[in-house]
């Protein structure tokens, strides 16, 4: 017979997993003591957090659950931040931990000890609150089930995070060979299906469609989680009608095509929240339109009872959630798009003029550019700095985006030339994921990766620079240094009206040296650019790039929309 530890490790191989992202630790041990040999590497970064967020971008990016293991008390802490990520940005997660228990002394003063009940710390209800689904498995059969149960609602409808708790015996117990109730084997008991809308609603959607003089739509997170890019531009093709992206939509569709028009938001681009404005019919796909996506409901931007509104979402509780829907296409997003364009009538017989919306489009795609994308200055202005890193952004590279100012600077003024270029922080939105998240992107799909972070964010995660080293993956790092925490300190009225915004400048390429990665500091547009160029062809190490922007600039003021000032909020 098989160990339980074991066995779990040989339904991670029938599972096809390749990587485990995780940190050894209490009962874990166990099972990283049998992936040596295994076909599944292991990929230990400095910490947690790290690990948790490189397990969650390895979801997103191959829709298939990315795997952290650690001990309990760490994974329900440091590595919180990246389950958070997961469940709000619906990325497939597997969670393999444990309580820490010690047996008979659990209930004695207990040391680390996690499962719940009285003295200690109560690991179930950390992970209840930020995944989908976990389990607690007291028996070595339970375990595997459990692990295999795991990966199943990972993915099923919603994709998202799930948890196993190891129990500290069973992880040794033996499995037994023909167990009452029975263990199914692993592809039979982690198969799903998809969900389709139906005939029905497909067809009203596409008669609502066929006769809009401005059809709009938004494309969401969903349409990378369904990968349905194809489909979308299909659809956008065939009613003529202009793309919008939410922040997670960031490039779903390529914003050099002739019907999009950049992205939607509170701090995003005024001619994107136009086109939703101005639309009469407004397709919703993939996205759970968040207040950030809203303009903060402002009650200009969408009007429900004034536009027909399609809302195409897995999960049937969010069409309609925010905005009154006039129809649900519930399903995937892939299936929901390629029902409309099946429904599709000839070009001669929409209600939308084709010259018309791709003039409307070309007009809102002009606020990818601003006057300082052209500036000389040093310090670097943002927006210039932006632009030098699009210029090395092709359709084989990936930009991975803190949280702050930072991510607004790009999600405005980097246009991305291709689907599946760019992801960003924005499930929870936390600062230093930019980091170990484009060491995960650059390890699992060996493309180009560029990170890029403010100082702050970079120093939560800079050990992920080591990371790279250690792992061989040759990662551009970007820190657009302004040694503050630059979007609170721009909220102050008065210099020092808030505390804690200002930070010690670190010489960031000292710290890439003594972690092993080229380093260099550019003040000037010029020498960032060379400084990019030089780190997209250096392959035997990472780069890291300490560009110094202008601290002045500020982005609330530049970037707020017309619908956001209407109501205020984070920067009233």
């Amino acid at each position: 017979m098989t160990e339980t530890a074991a066995a779990l490790v040989e339904t991670l191989e029938d599972l096809d997993v390749e990587y485990v992202f995780g940190y050894p630790g209490g009962r874990v041990i166990e099972v990283m003591d049998e992936l040596p040999e295994s076909s599944i590497m292991l990929v230990r970064p400095r910490d947690e957090r790290e690990a948790s967020v490189m397990a969650e971008v390895h979801g997103r990016l191959t829709q298939r659950p990315g795997v952290l293991a650690g001990q309990g008390p760490w994974i329900g802490s440091l590595g919180a931040i990246g389950q958070m990520e997961a469940r709000l940005s619906s990325s497939p997660m597997v969670v393999l931990t444990e309580a820490s228990e010690r047996g008979e002394y659990s209930t004695l003063a207990p040391y680390q000890q996690s499962r719940g009940d009285y003295g200690g710390l109560d690991l179930p209800s950390i992970l209840d609150g930020v995944t989908k689904e976990h389990w607690f498995p007291r028996s070595a059969t339970e375990t595997i089930r459990s692990v295999q149960l795991a990966f199943k609602h990972a993915v099923a409808g919603r994709p998202g995070p799930t948890a196993v708790i190891l129990d500290g015996d069973a992880v040794h117990e033996e499995v037994p060979e023909d167990p009452t109730p029975p263990l199914w084997g692993a592809a039979e008991q982690v198969r799903t299906w998809e969900a389709a809308p139906t005939a029905a609603d497909l067809d009203e959607a596409a008669a609502a469609l066929a006769n809009a003089d401005r059809p709009a739509i938004v494309a969401g997170n969903g349409v990378h989680a369904a990968q349905a890019y194809d489909e979308l531009e299909a659809v956008a093709e065939a009613y003529d009608a202009v793309v919008v992206t939410s922040y997670l939509g960031k490039s779903t569709i390529p914003e050099t095509h002739d019907l999009a028009g950049g992205v939607i938001g509170s701090f995003s681009h005024e001619g994107a929240n136009q086109l939703v404005s101005d639309a009469d019919v407004l397709c919703v796909v993939g996205c759970r339109m968040n207040p950030m996506d809203t303009n903060w409901q402002a009650p200009g931007f969408v009007r429900p009872d004034e536009q027909t509104i399609i809302h195409a979402d897995v999960d049937a509780r969010n069409a309609g959630w925010v905005y009154p829907a006039d129809v649900g296409l519930i399903g995937d997003a892939a299936h929901a798009l390629a029902g409309l364009v099946e429904r599709a009538p000839d070009a001669t017989d929409t209600g939308a003029d084709a010259d018309a919306a791709r003039a409307r489009a070309a007009d809102a795609r002009e606020d990818f550019h601003a006057s300082a994308c052209d500036s000389d200055a040093s310090p670097v202005t943002p927006q210039r700095a932006v632009k030098e890193i699009e210029a090395v952004v092709d359709e084989d590279t990936i930009v991975t985006a803190d949280s702050g100012n930072n991510r607004f600077w790009l999600l405005n003024y980097l246009q991305t030339p291709a689907v599946r270029t760019y992801f960003g922080s924005g499930g929870v939105g936390g600062m230093g994921w930019a980091l170990p998240a484009a060491v995960s992107a650059a390890l699992i799909t060996d493309r180009d990766v560029i990170s890029v972070a403010g100082d702050g964010g970079f120093a939560m995660t800079m050990n992920s620079v080591e990371t790279a080293v250690e792992y061989g993956v040759p990662v551009t790092f970007v820190v657009l240094n302004d040694t503050s925490l630059g979007m609170v300190r721009q909220m102050q009225d008065d210099a020092d009206d808030i505390a804690g915004v200002e930070f010690h400048d670190t010489d960031f390429v000292r710290v890439a040296d003594a972690f092993g990665a080229a380093g260099e500091r550019v003040d000037a547009p010029d020498a960032l650019a060379e400084a990019l160029a030089d780190g997209k062809v250096r392959t035997d190490r990472p780069t890291v790039i300490d560009v110094r922007i202008d601290r002045e600039e500020d982005m609330a003021d530049q970037l707020s929309s017309s619908f956001y000032d209407e109501v205020g909020g984070l920067h009233e």
